[in-house]
């Protein structure tokens, strides 16, 4: 599946990923800057958000609690903020586009 991450100085990083890995895992795989994932992709620290592209919110399974907590840490107040290690890849996610925050928490 083809996935597009794009920085935030507008930089588009463009990968293959394969269905059953989480966006987090796939981005890191991939080197793409901006997902720091200091806590490997156990929905602890929060350095792996990304603001998803408004076409696909209604694509991905809705956030759970601890993972809206995050965000809500991490100061983000986006509507469309999700942590990337929550984000399963599956096929109706080909083609899905996320950006990355100016900046991820710092620990």
């Amino acid at each position: 599946m083809k996935i597009t991450v794009v920085s935030h100085d507008g930089t588009e990083h463009i990968f293959e990923a394969a269905p059953g890995t989480s966006l987090m895992e796939a981005a890191k795989a991939h080197d793409v800057p901006g997902i720091d994932a200091v806590c490997g992709g156990n929905c602890y620290c929060g350095t792996c958000r990304v603001h998803v592209a408004a076409q696909w919110l209604t694509k991905l399974r809705p956030a759970e609690t601890f993972e809206l907590e995050l965000i809500d840490a991490a100061g983000d107040s986006a509507p469309n903020a999700r942590l990337s290690c929550q984000i399963p890849l599956v096929d109706a996610l080909d083609g899905l586009v996320v950006h990355t925050p100016e900046r991820q928490v710092e620990y």
